[in-house]
């Protein structure tokens, strides 16, 4: 269930659950593709018949892929529909704690931790944990900034 907050409800919230997004399936082109748009082609992530021999038997998402998916993930946790723009504003501390092979699907787990006037919009910070379906430990944990401006 997705969370209707304004900005006004955003600022000074205290601690709320957000719940955990859908599922979505990290697949080999998706990975391809971000190796593709940034360079990284390192060959735990694109090459498949090395990979299998590797540490961890297989092709695994980037890092940054996990990273790069929150906005569309919490896409299902969150929505503040007086914002005419919502900004990825930063990270205030993020960690990988379980590479993500390919195929893996994942989903995040999120809670809103805070929220402050900054300018003419709203900061809020939102902890976040990418869970992976199957796995005893999520790919990521840590807290992202977004700024709402309405």
């Amino acid at each position: 269930m997705v969370a209707q907050l304004t900005t006004a409800e955003l600022e000074g919230t205290a601690e709320r659950e957000l719940g955990a997004s859908e599922w979505w399936q990290v697949e080999q082109r998706h990975i391809d593709l971000f190796a593709e748009a940034t360079g990284d082609h390192q060959w735990i992530h694109v090459d498949p018949e090395r990979a299998a021999k590797g540490p961890f038997g297989g092709t695994i998402a980037h890092g940054y892929l996990s990273l790069s998916l929150l906005p569309a993930l919490l896409d299902d946790l969150i929505d503040v529909p007086d914002a005419r723009i919502g900004i990825n504003y930063g990270i205030d501390r993020i960690r990988f704690t379980s590479p993500v092979p390919s195929g893996s699907r994942v989903r995040v787990k999120a809670k809103l931790l805070s929220g402050e006037r900054k300018g003419e919009g709203v900061l809020y910070k939102v902890g976040v944990e990418v869970e992976i379906e199957g796995a005893e430990r999520p790919a990521l944990v840590g807290e992202v900034l977004y700024l709402a401006i309405p």
